[in-house]
């Protein structure tokens, strides 16, 4: 009787949306979710809103979600405003499924939204500095830096313009990656080639020009060994999800046709580790968790979306996931393996690098590509038979790993 059903699902396109709001992107997700999920907005019992820049960008520090929802008809219900870094909307989800388990009641809504494009870069960059602990800036950046120790970087390989101080932690964790596995640039530049491709399908997606691995390799460089369409842009965007028990699906008379049940949803926060023990990443303890929860396996998954703010967390992600072993990832990515067609089609969305990474969104819109994954209706980039899907989403920095990680499970 505890089980819970994703029952709606939507997602606004992502990207540079000039003239939308926070509060017109939210209309647009929840209204979407709701009409997908056969009910009004009075049948929503509980509602977790996920937003992450609005504080710093606008300066409404409080009740974001009440004000973005209030007009659209959700009111009198709890509420509840969520922030967890680049992991906020998969927590907003994570929070609704516990609302119904616990026998609060029976139809929950999540949703996240983000209006990132100000005009001023400055502003929209300097809201990353919160991503770790201010008070130890300059020591995070050291430590963090060190890691890619040992790995010379090319001339010509350091943009001249400035980017996030978080892409410069990615070029770590990949150079650390080239110098224990003998990962290569043209590995990271094949997954970027494939989610690029991927988001040629993907109407909602903010990039979706088709790109080779020599297209990726030749791009303007960010910091070794990245290169720009290897990294996420900026977005605007909103997502929205429709929860419920079966209890609610018959009060409302849902079919279990399209109904995806969750089946694991595991909320995992870093500890200290030593920086070679890959077994003990924050993100792996998690999978375990989740699929322990769900009475399934790796060997299981048809299908995954996972947080590749840059190629290189991809990499990262499908091993800490076990969808292949530690340092066999990039090989197998390179191989075909992660495509659509290929043993574990990773990213069929575009991922963040392509669909976009509006925050407090994008654990969201990974779950309404996977809803629609695991309903078959995703037309050209659709993954034959998907059964089991497995998202991750990963937000902030605490000492050698993120900060937050959450893992879903999916199925049908």
């Amino acid at each position: 009787m505890d089980n819970v059903y994703i029952t709606g699902v939507a997602m606004t396109r992502m990207g540079r949306l000039d003239g939308a709001t926070v509060k017109s992107l939210s209309r647009e997700a929840v209204t979407g979710a709701l009409a997908d999920a056969g009910i009004s907005a009075g049948a929503v019992e509980a509602a977790y809103f996920s937003n992450a820049t609005q504080r710093h960008l606008e300066g409404q520090l409080m009740i974001p979600g009440q004000i973005a929802l209030r007009d659209m008809g959700i009111e009198g219900i709890p509420v509840v405003n969520v922030e967890n870094a680049c992991a906020s909307g998969s927590t907003a989800l994570n929070l609704a499924a516990q609302f119904l388990k616990a026998g609060e009641g029976d139809v929950a809504l999540a949703v996240g939204a983000e209006k990132m494009w100000t005009g001023d870069k400055a502003k929209m960059f300097s809201f990353f500095d919160s991503g770790w602990e201010l008070a130890t800036a300059a020591e995070n950046e050291k430590q963090l830096l060190a890691l890619g120790h040992g790995i010379d970087l090319p001339e010509g390989s350091e943009s001249e313009k400035p980017y996030s101080v978080f892409m410069a932690v990615y070029a770590a964790f990949a150079r650390a990656h080239m110098r224990l596995f003998g990962t290569t640039q043209a590995q990271f530049a094949a997954i970027s080639a494939k989610n690029h491709n991927h988001s040629v399908e993907n109407d909602k997606a903010q990039f979706r020009d088709p790109y080779t691995v020599a297209d990726v390799m030749g791009a303007p460089p960010i910091t070794y060994p990245l290169t720009l369409p290897m990294c996420a842009p900026m977005s605007d965007g909103g997502a929205a999800a429709v929860l419920m028990t079966e209890a609610g699906m018959k009060r409302h008379g849902i079919s279990r046709d399209r109904a995806i049940e969750l089946r694991a949803s595991v909320i995992q926060t870093g500890s200290d580790r030593d920086g070679d023990d890959f077994e003990n990443h924050l993100t792996a303890k998690a999978a375990r968790r989740a699929y322990e929860k769900a009475g399934l396996g790796p060997e299981d998954v048809s299908v995954a979306e996972v947080h590749d703010a840059t190629a290189v967390g991809e990499l990262i992600q499908i091993e800490n996931l076990g969808l292949f072993p530690f340092g066999e990832g990039a090989a197998a990515s390179e191989r075909g393996e992660t495509t659509i067609g290929g043993r574990v089609p990773v990213n069929p969305s575009g991922g963040l690098e392509c669909k976009g990474h509006p925050i407090g969104a994008t654990g969201l819109g990974q779950v309404y590509e996977l809803v629609s994954q695991l309903r078959g209706e995703c037309g050209t980039r659709q993954v034959e038979g998907a059964k089991v899907a497995i998202a991750e989403n990963g937000g902030g920095l605490i000492g050698i790993e993120e900060a937050v990680a959450s893992v879903l499970i999916l199925a049908r």
